[in-house]
């Protein structure tokens, strides 16, 4: 074999190497004004630099809708809720079937179900949502669930209220804004960028859960636990507001390979920084704490790196 026909062979091995690397996988974060978008580009590019040929494709998602994208093919990895995860798991509503492509990835920091009024609505306790005009989210969003079953903790359903689907928490807080609305709910972190958007031109009120609420809705979902919205969270708050807090989490597709999901989980256990700069609840982020059994099969991926770590 001639130099020049060796250094073409060469060459194309490696290009075919480079070819046979390359993979995209498609994120499904949240909607537009909640945490998951932000932490969706922070995961694409900590991923997309240590992992050679991966490009990450982000779209906007919900808590149900990606993991029902992920275990239907529309997606590789989603950002999740471990509440309603557990139901797609056990083939329970809102899932259609069970949820049997979607493993779990990591575990990540506490959401919390937030309800803020408007402080001039008369609204103090989830009862004092009857009659009054509420924004939630689409069907596929877990804040969405939660709303209805805090109405119905209370004796009441989206019938009793004045209720607006909208498609984002900025769209919410758009209408709160406005007087268009007197209440939204949402589940994300704290504090939520869209709460403090209202705050910033009206005066708000966080509506609390009482521990009856709570009970009623751990015998829906025994996953939901109570929480606190800590006093001076958002403006004027100066006490501590009773809230339902749940899991968030990241679910992949169980035919990803192997290495590229002990990949993955590597990449976000050594930029925990980056990902604490989005979200501060996630500064204190472990192995351990990622590797969390949440009622979720994990990857094999996933369980490679967990034990590799001592963390599971």
């Amino acid at each position: 074999m001639t130099r020049k026909l060796s250094l073409a062979v060469a060459v194309a091995a490696a290009l075919a190497a480079g070819a046979a690397q390359a993979q995209t996988i498609r994120l499904m974060t949240g909607p537009q004004g909640g945490v998951w978008v932000p932490l969706g580009g922070a995961l694409k590019n900590m991923w997309e630099k240590a992992i050679p040929g991966l490009q990450v494709q982000t779209m906007p998602g919900a808590g149900i809708a990606n993991v029902r994208g992920v275990d239907e093919g529309k997606a590789d990895v989603g950002f999740g809720n471990s509440i309603t995860s557990v139901d797609g798991v056990h083939g329970r509503a809102p899932f259609p079937k069970k949820v049997e492509k979607a493993c779990q990835l990591a575990n990540l920091y506490p959401q919390y179900f937030q309800v803020v009024a408007l402080a001039g609505s008369g609204i103090n306790s989830i009862a004092d949502l009857k009659g009054k005009s509420i924004a939630v989210q689409p069907k596929g969003n877990t804040a969405e669930l939660i709303s209805q079953q805090i109405l119905q903790a209370v004796g009441l359903s989206y019938q009793s209220a004045k209720v607006s689907f909208v498609n984002s928490y900025t769209d919410a807080a758009a209408l709160l804004k406005d007087g268009h609305a007197q209440v939204f709910t949402l589940g994300t972190t704290i504090p939520a960028s869209s709460i403090m958007d209202v705050a910033a031109g009206r005066d708000i009120k966080m509506v609390p859960v009482t521990d009856e609420i709570v009970a009623a809705m751990r015998k829906m979902n025994p996953g939901y636990t109570k929480g606190a919205i800590k006093g001076g969270t958002y403006p004027k708050q100066d006490q501590d507001v009773p809230a339902i807090v749940y899991s968030a989490h990241l679910v992949v597709s169980c035919s990803l390979p192997e290495n590229t999901v002990y990949q993955m989980a590597k990449a976000m256990a050594a930029n925990v920084p980056d990902m604490a700069a989005i979200n501060k609840a996630m500064a204190s982020l472990t192995p351990k704490a990622m590797a969390e059994d949440i009622g979720v099969p994990f990857h094999p991926g996933a369980v490679k790196f967990y034990k590799e770590v001592g963390a599971m």
